[in-house]
């Protein structure tokens, strides 16, 4: 019986102990056409064993390099793909650059002041206007956001008139531009809707004082009921 402690360490455990024995088997092939035909049949293999990899885009690709891997890279076949090497595998990453620069309002965040550099290099006075009324929205959620509670519009004005050195001004109450126009219904439409909005409330009127009158109507006989009752127990009881 063989036991794990026996065996060489499993490269791929997505494809199995069988599927790197195979490849295994492949790598002493001495016959070149057959080694070709059986690497092509493990390719099948091991797309049948992983059906999620066929979802993926150049998945026989994928299967090529996996084969290749698995075999340590000593596999000599003829490959549909560029065929990997283990220097590319243990490449590592170029070390990405990481921002050094400490924002100066942290509760408004990093990007809050890329935004701002932008707004005061702006050109369009339009364009300018819409940032300004931008940040100082979102200068209040921000707020809000860390406070709990609400902040007056000039408290917003003057901290972005500081941070940005008297550049923006922020108006409060008013609205960026809005890009094309606003098409609303005709006058017509809207007597039409407002008389159906009426009619509808009148109908819903009248229908609750039914259910009202027909409340209180059913309460009055049930009281009636009641009386007949006790006037019928005192009559038997006093005979």
């Amino acid at each position: 019986m063989e036991y794990n402690t026996t065996r060489n360490y499993l490269i791929m455990k997505e494809y199995g102990r069988n599927i790197q024995k195979m490849v295994e088997y492949l790598v002493t092939i001495e016959d070149d056409e057959e080694r070709q035909r059986n690497a092509m049949a493990v390719i099948e293999l091991m797309g049948t064993l992983n059906p999620h990899l066929r979802n993926v885009e150049d998945f026989r690709h994928k299967l090529w390099d996996h084969i290749f891997n698995i075999s340590g890279f000593t596999l000599n076949v003829e490959s549909p793909y560029p065929i990997p090497t283990i220097e590319k595998l243990r490449a590592k990453p170029d070390r990405l650059p990481y921002p050094k620069k400490y924002p100066r309002n942290r509760h408004f965040g990093k990007n809050l002041e890329m935004i701002i550099d932008k707004a005061v290099h702006e050109d369009n006075p339009e364009k300018k206007e819409g940032f300004t009324q931008c940040i100082g929205n979102y200068m209040k959620l921000a707020y809000s956001n860390w406070h709990k509670e609400s902040v007056h519009d000039d408290a917003i004005k003057a901290e972005l008139l500081a941070i940005t050195n008297n550049e923006l001004e922020y108006h409060p109450g008013h609205t960026a531009h809005v890009a094309g126009p606003v098409n609303f219904p005709p006058s017509g439409n809207v007597a039409g809707a407002g008389e159906q909005f009426r009619s509808n409330k009148r109908k819903n009127f009248q229908q609750n004082k039914f259910k009202s009158s027909n409340s209180s109507n059913s309460g009055g006989k049930s009281r009636d009921n009641n009386n007949k009752h006790n006037n019928k127990y005192n009559k038997n009881r006093n005979k």
